[in-house]
């Protein structure tokens, strides 16, 4: 683009909006041009940053133009992003998750006329990871396969929606799908492991950020892939990768792999 890519972040108040806008005071690949909270949100009207011209809002009528939304808020903050970017024709970065299925289909529906991406992971590392499984995955097919994941003690769901993310990518490498593939839980006189299974193990303690390896055990053998998240500010930077890469671009669903596989070609 010959001006930088207008951006606003919906779910601005949140951890990752406040993250995201943190790091848009110093990339000047972007201008922020909105930052958006629930209505009773404390900061309502008051400035992103010392200094800022923008102050956190929640009426979308008022957003000026843009060319990308990054979202990370809830349903209800997604689905208010949802309907300006489809009647504005604006590019949509979403990480919100806990979508029930009527709003997934929404977004499957309106991707046929605006660029959406979306990723329950914006890790680039993650990304890079689960490219290298699927080609691992198919190449070493009668390997077995174990994920294991670890995360703070805090963390309420198991196992991760990263450790599902890659065993959806094995599977799919091997023509299979996780629900048919997936051994979740493994306790007393289980008998001998079943062909074909992807196996999980979960670690929950402390502050761990979030770390996933993916091992193909064969015989005599094996191989592992591994990610370790040491700062959280990662999954920020990566959606506003994201965002510079999707803005522009023609309707359609997109994700990372895309465009990881944008950069491999240039």
């Amino acid at each position: 683009m010959s001006h930088p890519v207008r951006v606003a972040i919906n779910g601005a108040t949140g951890r990752m909006g406040r993250v995201l806008i943190e790091l848009l005071q110093h990339d000047r690949r972007f201008e922020l041009v909105a930052a958006l909270a629930t209505p009773t949100n404390a900061l309502q009207g008051t400035p992103v940053a010392p200094g800022s011209a923008v102050r956190y809002a929640h009426d979308w009528s008022q957003v000026g133009p843009l060319d990308v939304v990054v979202d990370f808020s809830g349903p209800g903050g997604l689905a208010a992003a949802l309907a300006h970017c489809e009647v504005h024709g604006v590019a949509l970065v979403c990480g919100t998750t806990g979508l029930d299925a009527a709003l997934a289909q929404r977004l499957d529906a309106v991707s046929e006329r605006i660029a959406l991406l979306r990723s329950a992971n914006f890790s680039l590392g993650v990304a890079v990871l689960a490219r290298l499984l699927r080609e691992a995955a198919a190449a070493l097919r009668e390997w077995d396969l174990e994920i294991v994941e670890a995360h703070h003690g805090r963390k309420e769901d198991a196992p991760s929606g990263t450790a599902l993310l890659l065993g959806e990518a094995a599977a799919a490498a091997r023509g299979t799908t996780l629900a048919e593939a997936a051994t979740y839980a493994r306790e007393g006189r289980t008998g001998p492991r079943e062909a074909g299974t992807i196996g999980f193990a979960v670690v929950r303690g402390g502050d761990i950020v979030g770390e996933h390896a993916a091992m193909l055990i064969g015989q005599g053998e094996r191989v592992e892939l591994s990610h370790r998240a040491t700062d959280r500010s990662i999954f920020a930077r990566g959606a506003l990768e994201a965002a510079y890469w999707l803005a522009g671009k023609a309707p359609g669903a997109y994700g990372l792999d895309a465009m990881l596989g944008d950069r491999i070609g240039r």
